[in-house]
């Protein structure tokens, strides 16, 4: 079972650590917001992972063909998604500076923990990436691959846990970099700065 952890630390780590749209959404997001609401969007992301590492472990193999035709539409509609939110995100921090409020702390349209565990489920959800990456690596790894029961839940549970524990360590992130940038301006400048990295980021899903 040893094994298995160590497998599932090591593939929940390397689809999480590379930072995406996703990520810099997350740092975003928890940075106009609550550390509580960039939890809850960091769990949301980890359990979109957790999701995917069983769906592997489950077969992973048979998957990928049945995923191969749909890849492409799943990848505009992520990035659709994203695209929408970083929109939605320099919207807000424009009224809320023209109100000079302290870019949208107040504002009712900023999401709650559980909207944005959900939101982030959902766009994660949303890339098949995912499943391929995690079903690629248990192909390579051959006899060694999480066989039995016990193994395969310690595998899927160890990559959840290093995915979470990447994802808050981004929300921890914005929730400084929220405190640092205090003043009307600075919020701004750094929700449109995020905007547009996040609308580049989903651009690349789909160059």
């Amino acid at each position: 079972m040893t094994a298995a952890v160590v497998a599932g630390l090591l593939a929940g780590y390397g689809i999480a650590i590379p930072v995406g749209a996703v990520g810099a959404y997350l740092v975003a997001v928890t940075a106009r917001t609550t550390w509580r609401t960039g939890a809850a969007a960091a769990l949301g992301v980890a359990t979109a992972d957790g999701v995917y590492a069983l769906a592997a472990v489950a077969g992973g193999s048979a998957l990928v063909p049945l995923l191969a035709p749909v890849m492409t539409p799943l990848r505009w509609a992520s990035a659709l998604v994203l695209v929408a939110l970083a929109a939605r995100s320099a919207w807000t921090a424009l009224r809320a500076y023209r109100a000079r409020t302290l870019a949208g702390r107040d504002d009712d349209s900023l999401p709650t923990p559980l909207r944005a565990y959900l939101t982030f489920l959902g766009i994660t959800i949303l890339n098949p990436m995912t499943v391929i990456y995690f079903a690629a690596l248990i192909l390579a790894t051959g006899p060694s691959a999480p066989t039995t029961a016990v193994d395969q839940t310690a595998f899927v549970l160890a990559a959840l846990a290093a995915s979470a524990s990447w994802q808050l360590l981004l929300a921890t992130g914005g929730t400084l970099l929220g405190h640092t940038l205090a003043g009307p301006r600075a919020r701004l400048t750094t929700a449109l700065a995020s905007s547009t990295l996040i609308t580049a980021l989903a651009v690349h899903l789909v160059a």
